[in-house]
């Protein structure tokens, strides 16, 4: 535990149960006594108790109370211990808030979302906070000279906490939390569940660069003990291996099963037709960026461009890994992609056709209206066919890394990610053997095929050019809308919203 000499530790008994309630740092207001679940209030050496908080539940999350890690701070690694955490529950998605103490007493935050872990501190906003409506989705604002893309704004509820916590919004009562996210990846968290509202301020980190201590042992949460109950919809047995699984099917009926009340909640079921089989079945496991993948979810999604009447498809396939999270890996029919969302917003300005992301320019390729038409698995938001949001997806001069945006009502969600060969992805999945399935239309072109000479090159291009003046000529004479490419998405995705 980090400790300092100016910070005096704190420990009363509970007015519940009389166990004893401990104070680390002198930021902390509230803890829940650890044995009775009570929820107190310190006022100077006196604890009050002010109801009793929820459980909090077991999300399979790597960390816990105890923890400890280093953190680099003003170009120095400060040690910290999690003290606190806080469950809440979004519009489409839940989160955890850590509280880490630091060695001067002070707290920090340490945000996880589905793997997705961000540090922030208190920070002022340098002026009077507006109401959270006036924050616009996808709007810019500045702060501190500095400018901000409007990410989020979702309405929230505290559902359960644990440990010490500095500020604690009324339990099940609706807040609004409000994002601000930067071209450089750091992140502004508004929170309104308090008067004045908090304000948090950081940037996304990885779980392994803060050398973390005491966290849970285990394996991947996919080898742990999955729940299990009956299909609302035909009655068979569905086991969820995920806790934070907010959707999933059945495999028997494919019916998509709605689980973000929890299971034995009221749960909600549609059923699925024309059934589509991922060529990657779900389970397996794939090797990425060093790092073992399993495939846990599966959508297969549909586009269309404004203006246009031909739809086009492609599959994405949603990855976990036990301390990475979620990424996903996306078959569209110019080739395989691996996307993750982005903390920070790339610098656009909507309905433009550029955008720049880390210093590197995209231009913008495609525009598009995206609807979820089948899905199977598990995700960790509530997934539900015909789920639609506008898409945008940008390219850089390569081609080789990929950018997108997608906005449902209540969040812009920006992916970056990168192409990979499609040999790369059969072999990650050892499925060398199948090679052929996983070819798209970004393979080696026909120039390059063994046993094809220039000359049937030349012969083949003339007789496509003229097939393209017969059809043209056809077309005119129709009032057909011409000739659309198939190639389509780089893959947005709904993330079911997050704090991130």
């Amino acid at each position: 535990m980090a400790t300092s000499a100016t910070q005096r530790y704190y420990s009363a008994p509970c007015p519940g149960c009389g166990a004893p309630v401990e104070f680390k740092s002198a930021q902390s207001i509230y803890a829940v006594c650890p044995y009775c679940q009570s929820t107190v209030v310190r006022d100077g050496d006196v604890l009050k108790r002010i109801g009793k908080m929820a459980e909090v539940f077991d999300d399979y999350s790597p960390l816990q109370l105890g923890a400890s890690g280093r953190m680099p701070i003003d170009g120095k690694e400060v040690p910290f211990t999690l003290v606190g955490r806080a469950q809440y529950k979004g519009d489409a998605g839940s989160w955890n808030e850590w509280n880490a103490f630091l060695p001067d007493g002070s707290l920090a935050t340490l945000s996880e979302d589905n793997g997705n872990f961000v540090f922030t501190r208190a920070a002022p906003l340098g002026r009077e906070l507006p109401a959270a409506d006036r924050f616009l989705l996808g709007m810019t604002t500045a702060v501190g000279g500095k400018p901000f893309n409007v990410g989020a704004n979702v309405t929230a509820t505290l559902v359960a906490a644990q440990g010490e916590l500095p500020q604690l919004p009324p339990l099940g009562q609706p807040f609004k939390v409000v994002e601000l996210r930067s071209d450089d990846g750091e992140v502004l968290s508004i929170e309104y569940g308090s008067d004045p509202p908090t304000v948090q301020r950081g940037h996304a980190v990885r779980l392994e660069a803060l050398k973390m201590q005491g966290l849970k042992d285990g394996a991947s949460a996919k080898e742990e003990k999955g729940r299990q109950f009956n299909c609302p919809n035909c009655g068979a047995p569905v086991t969820v291996q995920l806790e934070s699984t907010k959707s999933c099917t059945c495999p028997s009926c494919k019916s998509i099963i709605d689980l973000s009340s929890g299971i034995g909640g009221e749960m909600h079921s549609a059923a699925q037709t024309e059934p589509v089989k991922p060529l990657i079945a779900l389970g397996s496991i794939g090797e990425f960026e060093g790092a073992k993948w399993q495939a846990v979810g599966f959508q297969h999604r549909m586009g269309v461009e404004p203006d246009d009447d031909e739809w086009f498809g492609w599959d994405e396939y949603l990855l976990y890994h036990r301390k990475r999270g979620f990424i996903f890996l996306v078959d569209a029919t110019d080739g395989w992609s691996l996307v993750r969302p982005t903390t920070g917003a790339p610098t656009f300005k909507k309905g433009g056709n550029n955008a720049t992301y880390l210093g590197t320019p995209y231009k913008l390729d495609y525009s598009y209206r995206a609807v979820t038409n089948y899905v199977l698995g598990e995700f960790y938001w509530p997934v539900e066919r015909g789920q639609a949001t506008f898409n945008s997806d940008f390219a850089s001069a390569s081609g080789k890394s990929i950018l997108s945006r997608e906005e449902s009502p209540t969040e812009v969600t920006w992916s970056h990610g990168e192409r990979i060969d499609a040999k790369a992805v059969a072999d990650a999945f050892k499925m060398g053997d199948q090679l052929a399935k996983f070819r798209r239309e970004d393979a080696a072109p026909v120039v390059s095929a063994s046993g094809i000479g220039c000359g049937t090159v030349i012969l083949i291009l003339f007789v496509l050019f003229v097939l393209l003046i017969i059809l043209s000529t056809c077309t005119a004479s129709s009032g057909g809308s011409g000739y659309r490419s198939s190639g389509g998405s780089y893959g947005g995705y709904s993330s079911g919203g997050g704090h991130k």
